[in-house]
């Protein structure tokens, strides 16, 4: 998953090297023959998602976004810029802890049940494209479903079978705050390779360094099999070029969190009147928890065929804003809107820290854009430390 790599010396005290746009197909190709299924941004149905590239035409060339409370929509930027997006409504979490998955299915024999544990489909997967913000969220899982006293099989082997290519944000939309979170816009750790898109007077060209040892290895090759000009030894001014790209980042984030006593000021706000304000306005639609690259909630569906002989058991996503979630003998534990909000904003922002050491949230802004009422999280936090009720 790679080496630390404090964001302070990416760009002075690690090899860098510059690829110019054709040597972004060549490390696609690359990837694809040492048997990688490269998984990319592309456009689909009015929205930047995750899909199996081949080709470095199939990414949003050109493409950015707008996003705000409840909005998002697509917009031409009028460049050849392939990554000035922000994230779409997909994290990396449903390819690898996906939304529906199969835990065993079973068989009436005649002499009882047969039992069959299910394959997991692990396939070796490159990720390109991680921002920051999901980079950290996808540690935020390592910690949840891998290093558990009971680790999650099934995701701990799709997890090591991936090869991370991040990338620093240098677009955020209206809904991100990973700089109030301390989570992006620059990738810290947990990638192969780093890249850095690089679109000015002096070209199109990507800043790359590995931040691991698999990472080198495929920088090495890379740079042996270019040919024509299409990698070279970083300079001075794309390292500089770079580190502007995140400074310049991190002070245009749409929104912000205060996040200091944040823990303590929602443990103290269980009865805040806020809960029932915002409650008026959720429809418990569950897109806040969906969209959410953090959110782990499952339950499990039991299904059986018409004759009774044959009955599988899938693992389902599930939310916390469901009815049925906190369903214990004789009733919902959590019966009102407000309750499931504020459960769901004190766990994600407080108790999550308490649980796994880390706050739950990675400020990419999702919940709010996907929120069809159009709550934002950062404005109702800001109103219970500010008195409003």
């Amino acid at each position: 998953m790679g080496e630390k790599i404090e964001p302070e010396v990416l760009m002075d005290d690690i090899r860098g090297m510059v690829v110019l746009l054709p040597g972004l197909q060549l490390l696609i190709d690359l990837l694809r023959e040492r048997d990688w299924t490269v998984v990319g941004p592309t456009v689909r149905d009015g929205a930047v998602v995750h899909a199996e590239i081949e080709s470095a035409d199939q990414l949003p060339r050109g493409v950015g976004d707008l996003q705000d409370c409840g909005s998002y929509r697509l917009r031409q930027r009028g460049d050849e810029a392939l990554f000035r997006y922000v994230v779409g409504p997909q994290g990396w979490k449903s390819l690898l802890f996906p939304s529906r998955e199969l835990l065993w299915s079973g068989r009436r024999t005649g002499t009882g049940m047969e039992i069959e544990p299910a394959d997991v489909d692990a396939p070796h997967l490159a990720l390109l494209g991680v921002r920051s913000c999901d980079l950290h969220a996808l540690r935020i899982h390592d910690t949840v479903l891998a290093k558990r006293a009971a680790p999650d099989a099934a995701y701990v082997t799709r997890r090591e079978n991936n090869f991370i290519i991040a990338l620093t944000c240098s677009d955020p939309g209206g809904t991100c705050f990973c700089a109030s979170m301390g989570t992006g816009p620059v990738p810290d750790n947990g990638f192969d390779l780093s890249l850095t898109e690089l679109l000015d007077k002096d070209g199109h060209r990507f800043l790359v360094v590995a931040g691991s040892d698999r990472g080198e290895d495929v920088l090495d090759e890379l740079t042996t099999r270019a040919a024509g000009g299409e990698v070279l030894n970083a300079a001075r001014w794309d390292r500089d070029a770079a580190r502007e790209v995140g400074e310049a980042a991190a002070q245009r984030m749409g929104r912000s969190l205060d996040t200091d006593g944040l823990r303590d000021l929602l443990y103290a706000n269980a009865e805040n009147p806020r809960w029932d304000d915002v409650a008026s306005r959720c429809l418990s639609c569950t897109n806040c928890t969906l969209v959410c690259p953090t959110c782990f909630c499952t339950s499990v569906e039991d299904t059986s065929d018409l004759a009774g002989t044959e009955t599988a058991r899938w693992r389902l996503w599930d939310s916390c804003f469901t009815n049925d979630f906190s369903y214990l003998h004789g009733g919902s534990v959590r019966s009102s809107a407000s309750s499931r909000y504020r459960q769901w904003a004190t766990h994600k922002l407080a108790s999550w820290v308490d649980q796994f050491g880390t706050s739950g949230c990675v400020g990419c802004g999702r919940c709010i854009t996907w929120c069809p009422a159009a709550i934002d999280i950062t404005a109702e936090v800001g109103a219970i430390r500010s008195g409003e009720g």
